[in-house]
C-alpha cells in the first residue's frame, strides 16, 4: 500500500515535535506497599521530525506503548522512549504519563482505612546517549493562617492546598515517601474518611502547626535536600504551593528550585 508519510517534503521545515496527545490508557506503576498497582494514564508522546520528511508513523507510538503498559517505572518509562526513538529513527524523543496514584491510609486515631488519590506526572526525553526522567508529584494538605491565629480572639482561618513537588530523578525513591515528607511540612494532610474523633484530632493539630504558603515551601525544599529516602541526592528541584483562601477572592502561591551543589 502507498504510504504517504514516507515521501519527502520540500518546504526545508523541521518540526520539533510530531506524535500523539491526550491517549488514555490503562498502566502499571511501582507502589511500596504492594510491588505494582493498575491505574490509568493520560499519556503523550512525540519525536522530532527532520525537514525532509514528510511525516511520522503514529501507529508505532501507540505499539511501543502497549508493550510496556504493565511496567513503567522511571527505567522502563526512558527504555520505552528510547525504543520509540529508535523505531521513527528521530534524534530526540519526548514524552509524559499523567495518572492518579492511589494509597491506602488511616485516619489517624479511628484508624480506619480509606483509599487517597494523588496526581503524577512523568517526564522524560531521550537524544542519543543523554536521558532526562522528572517526576511531578501533586499532594493536597491543608494549612492555618498563622496571621489568622494570632490576631484573633478566637479560631483561625484555614484552607486547602496543593503542594507540587517536580524531581529529576537520579535513583530509585517511592512516591508514597514524598507524599508522607510533604504532608509532614504542612498543617497537616487529608484523608477521605474521617470519623468524629478524627476530625477532632486533625482540626487540632492543624491549629497548633500553622502554616504561611512560604513556609510550607521552604519546609518541603529542607525535607528533600535531606531526603534519605533514595542512594543520591536529587540533582534538581522545584517546589510550589496553591492555597485556595477561604477568606480571600484570590490564591497564595510560593515556589523554589534547587539546582546542583546551591545553598
Amino acid at each position: 500500500m502507498v504510504d504517504i508519510q514516507n515521501t519527502p517534503d520540500t518546504r526545508e521545515i523541521p518540526l520539533q515535535k510530531v506524535g500523539i496527545k491526550g491517549l488514555r490508557y490503562p498502566v502499571q506503576v511501582l507502589d511500596k506497599a504492594h510491588g505494582t498497582q493498575q491505574t490509568t494514564a493520560e499519556v503523550s508522546l512525540f519525536v522530532n521530525l527532520p525537514h525532509d520528511y514528510k511525516g511520522t508513523h503514529m501507529s508505532r507510538f501507540i505499539e511501543t506503548f502497549h508493550r510496556h503498559r504493565s511496567s513503567l517505572g522511571m527505567k522502563q518509562f526512558l527504555a520505552m522512549l528510547e525504543e520509540i526513538r529508535g523505531a521513527l529513527d528521530a534524534e530526540r524523543a519526548f514524552g509524559s504519563m499523567c495518572f492518579p496514584f492511589f494509597m491506602e491510609k488511616c485516619a489517624p486515631v479511628s484508624r480506619e482505612q480509606s483509599i487517597m488519590s494523588y496526581t503524577c506526572t512523568y517526564e522524560g526525553e531521550v537524544t542519543g546517549g543523554r536521558q532526562r526522567f522528572f517526576l511531578k508529584i501533586e499532594v493536597p494538605v491543608t494549612t492555618v493562617c498563622p496571621c489568622s491565629k494570632a490576631i484573633s480572639d478566637y479560631g483561625a482561618h484555614n484552607q486547602r492546598g496543593i503542594v507540587t513537588v517536580t524531581l529529576q530523578n537520579t535513583s530509585l525513591f517511592w512516591i508514597e515517601d514524598i507524599i508522607a515528607m510533604v504532608e509532614s511540612c504542612a498543617s497537616g494532610g487529608l484523608y477521605s474518611l474521617l470519623k468524629r474523633p478524627d476530625e477532632k484530632f486533625v482540626t487540632e493539630h492543624a491549629y497548633d502547626n500553622p502554616r504561611f504558603v512560604e513556609d510550607v515551601v521552604r519546609e518541603v525544599y529542607l525535607g528533600l535536600r535531606n531526603f534519605k529516602g533514595c542512594d543520591r541526592p536529587f540533582s534538581w528541584f522545584r517546589v510550589e504551593c496553591e492555597n485556595f483562601e477561604s477568606i480571600h477572592n484570590h490564591n497564595a502561591y510560593a515556589c523554589t528550585e534547587f539546582e546542583g551543589d546551591q545553598a
